[in-house]
């Protein structure tokens, strides 16, 4: 721990992390129901014995391997040089290590290299690497988002070309959206694809953002590109994906030519400063080599596919980083020996954990992290679900129950993540204010989170149109009703705990069907005033559904007590659920009336007066 009072220096900061294995094992058992997903075709040597040695190993890996460079990445980040950019030292050997041992292919197709894992056991795996080093999991998260764009619309010689590389980690892959005067809106975009008489495009345009864009940890990088065709309507109906890979691929799959796309700088920002943001130019010698992925005029369709990949591998990087900063703040407050007791328990100045106030801004950081864990794991077995089970319509329910609550995954989980890297640093007082305590990192990692992939307004607007609107709110209620079950199971239970949880429960669902209503019978009539509280909705929907999933774990955990099991930990499980409701699903109603009641008061001051 950092000696407090003295002079500090980075080698006297520990930045030690230990993966949450049991908490995760738990959800992956009894909330997500693994032995369900296990059950599916291709996952049924996928149980919870299997479950247990991946995270355990992924456990070793990430803080033994991965965590220790966390902080070497934050005071020495990638740099860029002549249009070179080279990451942290010791990050190029930990991605060999990485993709030697498998980890990007966890989740893969067998045929393709990987291990065909389901999405339950690999968004675990995922929450561990981003606790150990966010900056380092931007370079798998967007190769994941690349392999799954091109397993659904790839061509058969694309997916022979680079799949095969990029499931085992020698190439990587990026997300090439944004360019300068286009921001969030793609109809805005300029690059342009002329076509060749060989089949191929000439790719040319300016992209930024670029996570991982360049760098020196792979031998090659695959670049996914969105562009018009030359002739394509205009907005985003005509807009291509393409891939464009750094190095040429010959026709024996060995590295060729450097094509025409080059790094002509990287950001300097806030956080997550070891991983390299570049801007790519493409074509500045004629044209960048690109294949069409699809058909052309659709790349926006195949490019969310990435973006949805992405947007929940997002909301888990939310949850990590809330665990960092939870582990790290508990450590501190059971060591910071500050004032006595207010209850008089201890006559001298005790650690800090034994105040009041600190319980409670760690007990919410625990809370927030642990619902929202609970939430993208269950979100992460309908996935599993609705792509694999074998009946049509429960692949088609949890389609809908996925996609509704990846916006909530995305959105929620960053949301809160800024709250609980705050009371990070809020719980280390002076010394959280000093980067050599090393809990600011984690506020400034987590800042980026509400805004990639699509800002929290965006995930707003996706959840109000295409999630609630577009169904007229079925989705959204048939999850009510099935939140009003567990309400039952709790009052069934008979425990105070469960009772009080029961009530919270309750009241918390009223306020959201309300708000459900209210967003299907007025989006189309009176779209201004749902969109004023589009942002306040999907934390009133995030905030009940990883309130319901704590609901669910009570349960588990009082039938585990009664049967005398690991009594420790499904103690504090209950504690940690009862906190949830009292203290977090009790700001839903006063949302509802925000959202239901207070939209003239967001949209009436002139422009000018602002």
């Amino acid at each position: 721990m950092v000696k407090l009072g003295a002079a500090l220096s980075h080698g006297e900061v520990i930045m030690s992390y230990i993966a949450p294995v049991k908490d995760l094992l738990f959800n992956i058992e009894h909330l997500a129901g693994l032995e369900q997903v296990a059950s599916m075709p291709g996952f049924e040597d996928a149980g919870m014995e299997t479950a247990q040695a991946v995270l355990e190993e992924a456990a070793r890996f990430n803080q033994e391997v991965l965590a220790p460079l966390n902080w070497d990445g934050d005071v020495n980040p990638s740099s860029w040089k002549d249009g070179v950019v080279t990451t942290t030292a010791g990050f190029k050997d930990a991605f060999a290590q990485f993709a030697e041992a498998g980890w990007q292919g966890l989740q893969h197709p067998t045929n393709y290299g990987g291990q065909g894992l389901p999405k339950t056991i690999g968004a675990a795996c995922i929450e561990m690497v981003n606790s150990a080093n966010m900056s380092f999991a931007l370079c798998p998260l967007l190769t994941d988002g690349a392999i799954e764009a091109l397993l659904t619309a790839g061509s058969d010689e694309l997916k022979t070309v680079y799949l095969g590389k990029l499931v085992s980690g020698k190439w990587t892959g990026t997300m090439n959206l944004t360019e300068p005067q286009a921001g969030s809106d793609l109809a805005m975009v300029r690059s342009r694809a002329e076509p060749q008489s060989d089949g191929s495009y000439k790719v040319s345009g300016t992209k930024i953002y670029i996570t991982y864009g360049e760098h020196d940890m792979a031998e090659n990088i695959v670049h996914l590109v969105l562009a018009r065709v030359t002739g394509a309507p205009e907005g985003v109906k005509g807009i291509s994906l393409f891939v464009v890979p750094k190095f040429m691929v010959n026709a024996d799959g060995s590295l060729g030519s450097r094509n025409d796309v080059h790094c002509v700088s990287i950001e300097h920002k806030l956080g997550i400063k070891a991983s390299p943001t570049a801007v790519l130019q493409f074509g500045d010698k004629g044209g960048a080599t690109g294949f069409l992925v699809g058909q052309e005029n659709r790349g926006l369709e195949y490019m969310f596919i990435m973006m949805n990949a992405a947007r929940f591998a997002v909301g888990v990087q939310g949850i990590a980083i809330a665990q960092r900063a939870y582990q790290k703040a508990a450590d501190f407050a059971r060591e910071r020996v500050q004032s006595r007791p207010v209850d008089g328990s201890i006559k001298a100045s005790a650690p800090i954990i034994h105040h009041p106030d600190v319980k409670r801004m760690l007990m919410t950081m625990r809370a927030y992290t642990e619902g929202c864990r609970a939430m993208a794991s269950v979100a992460a077995a309908a996935y599993d679900a609705a792509h694999h089970h074998a009946d049509a319509d429960v692949r088609k329910q949890n389609q809908a129950f996925y996609e509704y609550l990846v916006p909530l995954v995305k959105g929620y989980s960053t949301e809160m993540s800024l709250e609980v890297t705050s009371l990070g640093v809020q719980v280390h007082g002076g010394m959280g204010f000093i980067e050599e305590t090393g809990a600011a990192q984690y506020y400034r990692d987590a800042r980026i989170l509400p805004i990639y992939e699509g800002t929290t307004a965006i995930q707003a607007n996706d959840l109000v149109g295409r999630k609630t609107g577009r169904d007229g709110g079925q989705t959204a209620l048939a999850i009510a009703a099935q939140i009003e079950g567990t309400e039952k199971e709790l009052l069934g239970d008979g425990s105070a705990d469960a009772k009080a949880v029961a009530a919270r429960l309750k009241s918390a669902r009223l306020a959201f069907i309300d708000v459900v209503r209210f967003v299907a019978d007025r989006s189309k009539d009176s779209p201004n005033a749902v969109f004023a509280g589009s942002v306040p909705y999907l934390m009133l929907a995030g905030n009940l559904v990883a309130g319901w999933q704590m609901a669910r774990a009570l349960l588990v955990a009082q039938a585990q007590i009664a049967a005398g099991q690991d009594l420790a930990f499904m103690k504090a499980k209950v504690v940690t659920a009862r906190f949830y409701a009292d203290h977090l699903l009790t700001k839903a109603p006063g949302m509802r009336d925000s959202i239901v009641q207070g939209a003239d008061s967001v949209t009436a001051l002139e422009l000018d007066a602002f």
